[in-house]
C-alpha cells in the first residue's frame, strides 16, 4: 500500500488540495482512504465522502495531533487494508511546527499557505524541511516577485523537495500532486521509522522513540478509538 502522509499549518488547504487530487486518482481507477486528524472538531470527512473516498476521523483531544497521528498509524493502515484501498492518505493537523509526521518510506508532503509572510518557510521547521513535496497554496493573492521569494524561502530550508503550486479552489496544480502520490512507493508498517524525532514532552516519541509500531510505545498515549491511557511503570 501506498502511504501519503500530509501535514501543514491551519487554514493552508491541505483538504482543498486533496479533494482535487483524490478526485484525479479516483479517474485513475486508484482507490483511496483518508484518515483525518483534527484536535477537538472537523466535519472534512463528509467533504471526502462527497467524492466517494473513505474517511476515518481520529480527534487526538489532549495529545498533539502529529504524535497521535503517529501512534496510531497501524490501526490506519489496518483499516484501509479493511475497505482495500490502494492509497493511504493521512491529513494531520499540525500545530507546533516542531513535529514532523513523516515516516522513512511514506511520500511527505507540506502543505503551506504563501499568504503567511515570505519568512514562514524557515519558521515551520521539519514538516517542511523532511518533505518529499512542498505544495504552495494561495498563490495567487500574492505577486510574481512574492511567490519568487517564498519558493526560494522553500528551497532553503529544503533543496531536495518538490515544489508545487496549488490552486484548492480550482484545483491548478493538484493532477501533478496526484501524479506523484500515484508514483510513490509501497510501504510496510512494520518497522517503519520517522524521519525526524518529535520534541521533548510526556511519551516515548517525545524522548527520541522512531519506531511507528504501538509496541515501542509507553506514556500518555490515545487511541484512535477515543481510549486514553498511560503505559508504562
Amino acid at each position: 500500500m501506498r502511504m501519503v502522509i500530509v501535514a501543514g499549518t491551519p487554514g493552508s488547504g491541505k483538504t482543498a488540495v486533496l479533494i482535487h487530487a483524490l478526485r484525479s486518482l479516483n479517474e485513475m481507477g486508484l482507490k483511496s482512504a483518508v484518515v483525518k486528524i483534527d484536535c477537538l472538531y472537523t466535519d472534512d470527512d463528509t467533504k471526502f465522502a462527497k467524492i466517494g473516498v473513505p474517511t476515518k476521523v481520529g480527534l487526538s483531544m489532549d495529545m498533539c495531533p502529529d504524535h497521535y497521528a503517529i501512534y496510531n498509524l497501524e490501526e490506519m493502515v489496518e483499516w484501509a487494508d479493511e475497505n482495500q484501498s490502494e492509497i493511504l492518505v493521512v491529513e494531520t493537523a499540525g500545530l507546533c511546527h516542531r513535529c514532523a509526521p513523516f515516516t522513512v518510506n511514506s511520500l511527505g508532503v507540506c502543505v503551506i499557505d504563501a499568504t503567511s509572510g515570505p519568512n514562514t518557510p524557515l519558521k515551520v521547521g521539519p514538516f517542511l524541511s523532511t518533505a518529499d513535496i512542498a505544495v504552495i497554496t494561495k498563490g495567487d493573492m500574492i505577486s510574481q516577485a512574492e511567490r519568487e521569494i517564498f519558493r526560494e524561502r522553500i528551497l532553503e530550508v529544503n533543496p531536495k523537495c518538490k515544489i508545487i503550486e496549488a490552486n484548492g479552489l480550482s484545483g491548478q496544480g493538484c493532477a501533478e500532486l496526484a501524479d506523484e502520490i500515484m508514483n510513490s512507493q509501497e510501504v510496510t508498517i512494520e518497522g517503519e521509522k520517522l524521519r525526524h524525532s518529535a520534541p521533548l514532552a510526556v511519551c516515548t516519541l517525545c524522548v527520541g522513540e522512531t519506531k511507528v509500531n504501538k509496541k515501542y510505545h509507553r506514556g500518555i498515549l490515545r487511541r484512535i478509538n477515543g481510549f486514553q491511557s498511560y503505559e508504562g511503570e
